[in-house]
Order: C-alpha cells, then structure tokens, then sequence
C-alpha cells in the first residue's frame, strides 16, 4: 500500500485509504484534506510530485488546480457582492463600459458567474492567455453565441477573464491580487492566482493521462459534448514558467488540498473561519442560488449552475482539468478537497470524487 503522510481524526480513515488505494492504481502524486467547523479533520498527502517518481510528495507540495481555480474567483466576486461593491443583477458594462458592443448589452455579473453569457470560447492564442489588457480586450469585443441567460456553456478559461476583469474595474487590483490581500493573505492560505518565483520548487508539474504526452488537450466529458472550438490548452502550457507567472482565474490557480479546502471552509461555515469574517451567511447562500438548470451546451451534460460554482444535489463545487476536486456541504459545515499532478481521460475522472465519498463516511461517525 502507498505510503500516506500527514494527520487524519480515526473516524475519517476511509479517506487516506481511498487516497492510497488510487496512489496504488496508479496515480502519482496527490494531497486531501477535510474541513469540518473550519478545522481540519483531515490533511493528508502522498506519492511523488514529478512524472519520473523520484521527488516524494512533500507537505508543502501545490499543484495547478485548473478550473477548481474558479471557486477562488467565484469567492472573490462574492465576497465583493456581500460588501455591496457588486450587484450580480447589473449590467456588465456599468462596471466595463467597453463590454457594451457586439451585443452584450444584456450581459449581466451573474451570468459571467454561471456560464450563461455565450462567451465561452477562447479563440486568441495561448501566449494572448498571460497578457491581461489583450485578454479582457478579445473578449470585450466578441459577440455572444446565444441570448445571455438563455443557456448555457462552460465558459472553461473565458469565466476568470470576465469575473476578473469586473472585480478590477471596481477594486482597482487584479483579481490575483485581490485573492491575495483579501482572502488568501487574510485565511493564511497557501493559494496563489500568479504564482511568484519563489514557489517554483514547490510545484508539482501535471501528468497527462496515460498514453498521452506533453500536447494532451482538455475535452468535455459529456457523450453530446460539442466540438471543441476556440483554443486548445495543452498540458505542456500549464506545465509552463508563463502558465504560472500569469493571472488566469478560471484556471491556473496553484496551492494544496489544505489552502484549497480552508478557503472553501469559508464558504462551508457560513462566511467565517477560524474567527475571520470573510463576508455574511447571506452572502454565502447567493451560491446556491440556481441560475440554470439543464443540459450545458459545452460539456454535453446536464448541469445546474449557482453563483460561480456547480450545484450538486445538498453540496456545491468544481473540479478542475484531470481530477483536482472541491466539494462543499453546509448543511455539514464541512469542505472536502482533493488536489492532484496526474490527469485522467475525462470517462475515467471520477477519483476525487471517491475521495468526496469516503469523507461522507467519516461524517456519518462524526453524527453518530
């Protein structure tokens, strides 16, 4: 059996047992952590952090999370509404006048937070990915692909973009920056939107699926997802020094299963963690309020989309390119986060989600 470092409470071994048995199957190298009350219940980690398994896995390992980087930003925006800074009703064009043309005048904030805008291709280059001012500029100028708010379409890398450049207009910073100095820097969580140099040593680079190389690109894993359109985002950009410098908010944020779930404990544990007040109860619930409900016109499945983050029967989240996972339960008070470098094809990503289920087995005990 794989060997699992860290700490866990008893009634929660099916956790770094679940973490073993998919290190034993084959993955590399991962981290999970549980957050009950705001405290953790588990935090665990185990394997290596580089595909040739000769660095192990340490404590302070991150990994780019891909789009579980969205429930950062999801937060973010959130946390402003709840100050009365944002009004997810509002038009986008009163925070980004520039917005308003090729039709997007009904645009609304919460239709960027739910994938309803029609904006969900990136069609610029790569590179254009880490300049912000080209980035928000393309995507200003495009036209939207169907009526805001009439469907849907997971806007996979277009979201943090569209989010980001509104929580600029009204803060003055970078939705990077913002995360950092309100959230991250407030929770002591080591979560980075922009990853600094000095981290770099830290990083586990990502593992395509077996088989695959360096130029695996990401698609949908709904048997009527549409054609991929827009850009391909290959493994080998995350994997990238320029991937990790730039401020992408719907995908390249890096840190560990322990940041990713004590900022979502915020979310789990009505608005505060650990005596630290991020933003009210009410402001919480806003994510569970539905925006769409039914099939996602990308990923060719059914969906149903709250304010930035996936609904999920009594639970809400995201999971990121590959497998990396976050899933909250308020009713529970509990966040679960599965972080991980090795990617599986899309039929056979469910791994965070066995280790969401073993969590609920340790909250069946913690009940009893």
């Amino acid at each position: 059996m794989a060997d699992i470092q860290g700490s866990y409470d008893d009634l929660f071994t099916a956790v770094p047992s679940a973490l073993a048995a998919l290190l034993d199957d084959g993955d590399v190298g991962a981290s999970v952590a549980v957050f009950v009350d705001g405290e953790p219940v588990v935090d665990v980690w185990g394997g290596f952090a580089d595909a040739e398994r000769t660095a192990p896995w340490q404590r302070d390992t991150i990994v780019n999370v891909w789009s579980v980087t969205k429930t950062m930003t999801a937060l973010c925006a959130l946390v402003l509404a709840d100050r009365g800074e944002l009004d997810p009703d509002a038009p986008v064009a009163r925070y980004w006048p520039e917005f308003t043309v090729a039709g997007k005048e009904g645009v609304l904030v919460r239709h960027l937070l739910a994938h309803t805008a029609g904006l969900p291709d990136w069609d610029g280059p790569v590179d254009e990915l880490y300049d912000w001012p080209t980035a928000t500029a393309r995507l200003a100028a495009q036209a939207p692909q169907w009526e805001p708010g009439s469907a849907a379409g997971y806007h996979s890398i277009t979201q943090g973009f569209l989010v980001g450049e509104v929580v600029r207009r009204i803060t003055g910073r970078s939705l990077g920056e913002f995360f950092a100095e309100e959230v991250a820097g407030t929770l002591g969580a080591d979560f980075h939107i922009g990853l600094p140099a000095e981290h770099d040593h830290r990083v586990a680079l990502t593992v395509p699926p077996p088989s695959r190389d360096e130029d695996y690109t990401a698609s949908a894993p709904g048997s009527n997802a549409s054609p991929a359109s827009g850009t391909g985002i290959r493994v080998r950009d995350g994997n990238s020094v320029a991937w990790r410098r730039a401020q992408i908010p719907a995908a390249s944020g890096f840190g560990n299963a322990r940041s990713v779930g004590l900022v979502q404990s915020v979310m789990a544990c009505g608005g505060a963690v650990r005596g630290v007040r991020l933003l009210s109860r009410a402001g919480c619930d806003r994510a569970w309020e539905e925006q769409f409900s039914g099939e996602d016109r990308v990923l060719g499945m059914p969906m149903r989309y709250g304010l930035g983050y996936g609904l999920f029967g009594s639970a809400y989240g995201w999971g990121g390119w590959g497998g990396s996972l976050v899933m909250i339960e308020p009713d529970a008070r509990m966040a679960v986060a599965y972080v991980t470098n090795q990617m599986r094809e899309p039929a056979d990503d469910n791994q965070g989600l066995e280790v969401v289920m073993a969590a609920y087995d340790g909250l069946k005990g913690l009940r009893a």
